[in-house]
C-alpha cells in the first residue's frame, strides 16, 4: 500500500493554484500535432470537480459561436502548461449543469468578493 502512495505522490502536481466550482479559468493545455507541440488555451467556467488523487478531473465549459463546448481535464496531467483563474464566482453547489440549458443572462454567475488573489 506504502508503493501506491508514493507513486501517486510523485506524480500529483502542486503548481496549479487553488479553484473551485464557478470560477473562470484559463487551462494552458499542450497539444501535440505531428512533431510539433504548442499551447491551446481553453477559457470557461468551472462546472464541476471530480474524483481523487490522481484520477481528479474538472469540466471547463465556454460557449463558442453560440454552441456550448465543455471539456474534461485531468488535474495532474502533465500536458497541463498552467491554469489561470480569471473571475472567482460565487455559487452554492457543487456541480453546475443547470448553467448547459441557461441562456444569457441567467447563465451569468456572480463575482466572489474578498478573494486574495496569489502570485505565481
Amino acid at each position: 500500500m506504502d508503493i501506491i502512495h508514493m507513486v501517486t505522490k510523485e506524480n500529483m502536481r502542486t503548481d496549479l493554484p487553488e479553484y473551485k466550482v464557478g470560477d473562470t479559468v484559463k487551462v494552458h493545455y499542450k497539444i501535440k500535432e505531428g512533431g510539433k507541440e504548442r499551447i491551446q488555451i481553453f477559457q470557461g467556467i468551472v462546472i464541476q470537480k471530480k474524483g481523487e488523487g490522481l484520477s481528479k478531473t474538472f469540466t471547463v465549459r465556454k460557449v463558442s459561436n453560440g454552441v456550448g463546448v465543455e471539456r474534461i481535464f485531468p488535474t495532474h496531467s502533465p500536458l497541463i502548461d498552467k491554469l489561470e483563474i480569471v473571475r472567482y464566482g460565487q455559487v452554492r453547489r457543487a456541480k453546475l449543469f443547470y448553467l448547459r440549458t441557461a441562456k444569457g443572462k441567467a447563465s451569468r454567475i456572480k463575482e466572489r468578493r474578498n478573494v486574495t488573489k496569489q502570485s505565481n
